[in-house]
């Protein structure tokens, strides 16, 4: 085997481990409501399992992978307070602040201006996530931008590019940024200040039995369940996550104001 078909096979290899890592990442970010717990971020790192290393990514394991439709279906009608949703706390505005949040939102809006035309995107390398599932908005990831984010920040390469539906294609209403569940607050407000918008980390999933995942009662298990605890969930004979993915924040550059643009979700 020539050394450039060696070079090859490696590169499919990571570009397929990297996608799995960042479309399970992407459908959980689908959910509307803008009212959650809010809890230090420093916590949520405590509490949850052993921290990625930035420049390692671990594959998910197949339950959480099989979850996918299941968990796009409830979130997008998930609205409020609940257990399974994680968010920064608010620290105090500064004009340097303001001056950043000003300048991302530029940054972006210069980065992706082209994809105002969806094809674009497509052209470019982002990816449309379930595109035949019902979302309130969808998602074009880019592996590539995903795997940056992971240790650097460029304001003008989002992970994904948010989309509404409409009769004649995608409507670019916005974008993501991503970065691992082992970052710190510190490392979060340097990104996007913790004063002007609010991570969030997907906490909290109880999977059913491996052999009682076709009959398991979602009501229980999953992110939209009622279970939200490890005690609860050993009780149930289920399988504890402290928490899934990473944290991820929304922009929404072309609203009017940066409360709308930095918020959960999209204002119609």
């Amino acid at each position: 085997m020539s050394a450039s078909s060696e070079v090859q096979r490696i590169a499919v290899r990571t570009g397929v481990l990297i996608a799995g890592v960042f479309v399970l990442a992407v459908f959980l970010s689908a959910m509307p409501g803008h009212r959650v717990p809010v809890v230090d971020a420093q916590s949520a790192q405590q509490d949850s399992a052993p921290a990625m290393d930035h420049g390692k990514m671990q594959m998910p394991d197949a339950d959480e992978q099989s979850s996918e439709k299941d968990a796009m279906a409830d979130m997008a009608h998930m609205h409020g307070s609940n257990a399974h949703m994680t968010m920064t706390a608010m620290r105090a505005q500064t004009p340097a602040d303001l001056q950043k949040a000003n300048e991302i939102v530029a940054e972006l809006k210069s980065g992706i201006e082209k994809y105002r035309d969806y094809r674009a995107a497509l052209a470019d390398g982002f990816k449309i996530f379930m595109p035949n599932v019902p979302q309130p908005e969808y998602h074009f990831t880019n592996y590539s931008n995903g795997f940056l984010a992971a240790t650097k920040f460029d304001a003008s390469r989002p992970t994904s590019l948010l989309y509404k539906k409409t009769d004649s294609g995608y409507e670019l209403v916005g974008a993501m940024y991503t970065m691992p569940k082992r970052a710190t607050p510190d490392q979060l407000d340097e990104r996007v200040p913790l004063s002007i918008a609010m991570w969030h980390l997907h906490t909290n999933l109880c999977l059913p039995p491996q052999s009682a995942w076709k009959t398991a009662d979602w009501t229980k298990f999953g992110l939209k369940g009622s279970i939200a605890t490890e005690e609860g969930c050993d009780a149930a004979g289920g399988r504890f996550r402290p928490s899934v993915f990473g944290w991820m924040v929304h922009v929404y550059p072309y609203e009017p104001s940066l409360d709308k643009i930095f918020s959960m979700h999209h204002h119609d």
